[in-house]
């Protein structure tokens, strides 16, 4: 009766690493996306204030 008890904690235990690795690995893969395409977001805001020409009337 006691054993159970126990596996059923580690079973839990288990479960919430398992969760906070996925967690972490998914935020690293992104993390290392938004570095991947910070050049070209840069060259992009650059052109969109180059663009930005007001029109008066």
């Amino acid at each position: 009766m006691i054993e159970e008890a126990q596996k059923k904690d580690l079973f839990w235990l288990y479960v919430g690493v398992a969760i906070f690795v996925i967690v972490t690995g998914i935020f690293m893969i992104k993390q290392s996306e938004n570095d991947k395409f910070a050049p070209i977001k840069q060259q992009l805001d650059e052109e969109n204030a180059q663009m930005n020409i007001r029109v008066l009337n």
